[in-house]
């Protein structure tokens, strides 16, 4: 018998109401409010599939798209674009929309956000068959659980999936592979990511990854009903997105600081992005055990790999070979600053492997944003508005750096125009307990590339 999918009542913001309201943004009294960056109910339809627990909220999308008035026909693009926040909401608002990530496993969970087409009621229908036999599988009493082989196992978390959860985890993985459909296997791969790092898994996000204390380590879980939960709201959010038009999105599993070739020339008129903020944050430790379990990647040296794709926010993936730091050479404030943490370590005598490269995260991090933003330059049509939302930062040494001020100001160097930067919201600090400014950066780009050189490198960009 076919499994039916209830009617969704979730409300989906459209095109045309927010063309009715004002472009300009209304900020609540409390910015401080951690509501302020969270999913709303009327918004949760797609996005909750998986997503960062610290991803920019869909309604800040909403805003910016009234805000630089983009309609029918044009293209937005997020350079770094995570598990596709910005791509699924102007997917939803009937906007084409691309994006570009190069974190494999928040790639593939955005590019399945963006596959719409499964039936709802086949799909439910698979999972069924696939979970009767991952049940009938787990049931049967085995001396030997299945694991992770040796090298998997030293690049996740310790106890961070117990043994048993784990060995029904890979029995459901199996299932999906052997009797799911093509068109239904990669909706009920994430859907079995969302679960494991929300329902099976010994994860806690708070904001950093980290695993539960003793007393709070799952010994077993109920694993295929969990999956199965997930693919129940899936199947209940697909038959309420079907119903609107379709329009191009994609999003690239691609570097965002070498995106020419990647992206056509002048086809993006607006860009709304949040990319990593310069701290201790590893974003390859928010996805870890997922991208473990899923076989992005397998061992250490898949794990480097991964981490040379990315913009070099923090010391962990940091390499000798690293040079983005020669376009912000002569910048004086981002050297001041890295000078700064240097002098700072020296005097507390912090001496281990990654904070001595404090300093040089920062330089490269700035200079990685400086070559995205002169190679974004190409890509862009004549009057394209840009939104980045970023954060100040205080996570080297309590040294402060002012990401939206340093950003803008290597913009201006690059031709574009500085229109604004915009207080979104403020977060408490933990370390210092001080609210930190988080900011939207907006720019515009004439289509002029200027004709004094780039003013903070010898080298030309």
């Amino acid at each position: 018998m076919g499994i039916s999918v209830p009617v969704s009542k979730h409300y989906i913001a459209s095109l045309s109401l927010l063309k009715a309201t004002p472009n300009t943004i209304e900020r609540p009294n409390n910015l401080g409010n951690p509501a302020l960056n969270q999913l709303r109910e009327a918004d949760r339809a797609v996005h909750s599939w998986y997503r960062f627990v610290l991803s920019f909220p869909p309604h800040l999308v909403q805003d910016y798209i009234r805000k630089f008035q983009l309609d029918r026909g044009d293209h937005i693009l997020d350079p770094f674009c995570g598990t596709g926040t910005t791509v699924v909401e102007g997917k939803k608002l009937g906007l084409s929309s691309v994006g570009i990530e190069a974190n494999p496993m928040a790639w593939f969970a955005g590019s399945v956000k963006l596959d719409w087409t499964p039936d709802p009621t086949e799909l439910l229908n698979s999972a069924h068959q696939v979970s009767d036999a991952a049940k009938t599988l787990i049931e049967k009493k085995t001396q030997t659980l299945r694991t992770l082989s040796e090298e998997s196992q030293k690049i996740i978390l310790t106890h961070s999936i117990s043994p048993l959860p784990l060995h029904k985890t890979l029995v459901l993985l199996d299932q999906i592979q052997r009797y799911a459909k093509p068109a239904h296997s990669q909706h009920l791969r994430l859907a079995l990511a969302k679960a494991i790092v929300t329902s099976i898994s010994n994860l806690r996000f708070g904001p950093e990854v980290s695993v539960v204390s003793v007393d709070k380590v799952k010994e077993d879980a109920p694993v295929v009903d969990a999956w199965l939960k997930e693919v129940c709201l899936m199947a209940e959010d697909l038959s309420q997105v079907q119903t609107l038009t379709e329009v191009p999105a994609v999003i690239h599993h691609a570097d965002a600081r070498h995106i020419l070739g990647v992206l056509a020339p002048k086809s993006v008129d607006g860009v709304i992005t949040s990319p990593p903020y310069p701290n201790e944050k590893d974003y390859t430790r928010t996805t870890r055990l997922e991208s473990v379990l899923l076989g992005f990647i397998q061992n250490k040296a898949e794990l480097r790999l991964l981490k040379e794709g990315l913009i070099r926010s923090n010391t962990r993936n940091v390499f000798k070979a690293d040079n983005d730091d020669i376009w912000v050479s002569k910048h004086t404030d981002i050297q001041q600053i890295a000078k700064a943490i240097e002098e700072r370590r020296i005097t507390l005598g912090k001496n281990s492997g990654f904070e001595r490269l404090y300093h040089r995260a920062v330089k490269l991090y700035f200079g990685g944003m400086a070559k995205h933003l002169a190679d974004l330059r190409s890509v862009l049509r004549p009057g394209a508005q840009l939104a980045y939302v970023v954060g100040d930062q205080r996570s080297y040494l309590q040294v402060m750096i002012r990401t939206g001020q340093l950003l803008g100001d290597i913009a201006e160097g690059l031709g574009y125009e500085l229109v604004d930067i915009e207080l979104f919201r403020t977060r408490l600090s933990t370390t210092t307990q001080e609210q930190m400014r988080e900011e939207v950066v907006l720019l515009r780009w004439s289509g002029k590339v200027p004709s004094k050189p780039y003013p903070f490198s010898d080298e030309p960009l």
